[in-house]
């Protein structure tokens, strides 16, 4: 209930402070855009530009244009941070509604957040029915309605963000784990490689040492100082006293 509370108040402040914004004043649009829970709230283009989704782009140009007047940096020089952060959030929301593919995804928002309304409401109907009502709700109200779905377009934004970020996550995980692979194999082709080059390049000192090793000895027998054949002398015995 409590949760429910807050939801209501946050809402019900939220859209009041959407009227008071039609006054389009800077520190109006800078509240609005940088409010609590505009990570999420922001990712909708056509809750940013304040316009519906079915809005032509020319006119949806126009109040961005309004907007960015607003809130420009340049406008803002005592708050010019936060008109920086809330110059980004106008200019990605046109650029969406700028790009055909960009602009179908956040429509398609909308549709998904109807057909999960469409089937909550029948579901809502439903129960009232069982419990002897006439069936009639809340959401058959068009503000009630507008409320409901706002609530679920969010929600579906956010998520589909949450889904964008964590296939991001896995792929920037999964391009780490290949980068490190390709880095340990490099490194074992750098041993390898080294260890191929020092052995050949050591192969004629080797031979030169066994070369030299085989001629010394040769002289050695020669000179009769090898143990072997006819130069071995055996020693002399000693004579036994009785």
């Amino acid at each position: 209930i409590r949760m429910a509370e807050d939801f209501e108040r946050f809402y019900t402040d939220l859209k009041e402070q959407e009227s008071e914004d039609a006054v389009l004043t800077s520190e109006a649009q800078l509240d609005r855009l940088l409010r609590p829970g505009s990570t999420y709230l922001n990712l909708n283009p056509f809750e940013v530009l304040q316009i519906s989704p079915d809005t032509e782009l020319e006119a949806a140009k126009k109040k961005y244009k309004k907007l960015s007047l607003l809130i420009h940096p340049d406008k803002n020089p005592d708050d010019r941070d936060r008109a920086d952060k809330a110059f980004d959030i106008v200019k990605k929301a046109v650029a969406i509604m700028e790009d055909p593919a960009a602009l179908a995804k956040a429509k398609d928002c909308y549709k998904e957040a109807e057909a999960r309304l469409a089937i909550m409401l029948s579901e809502k109907r439903r129960k009232v029915k069982k419990e002897g009502g006439e069936g009639a709700i809340d959401e058959d109200e068009p503000k009630a309605y507008r409320k409901a779905l706002w609530v679920i377009v969010t929600k579906v934004f956010a998520d589909r963000e949450k889904k964008r970020k964590m296939l991001e996550d896995r792929a920037n995980e999964e391009k780490r784990r290949n980068a490190e692979a390709a880095l340990e194999a490099a490194e074992k082709r750098k041993l390898a490689e080294e260890f191929a080059k020092n052995y050949e390049e050591s192969r004629d000192e080797r031979r030169g040492a066994w070369r030299n090793f085989q001629a010394k000895k040769a002289r050695k027998e020669e000179k009769g100082t090898s143990m072997k054949g006819s130069a071995f002398k055996p020693p002399k015995l000693k004579p036994q006293s009785k």
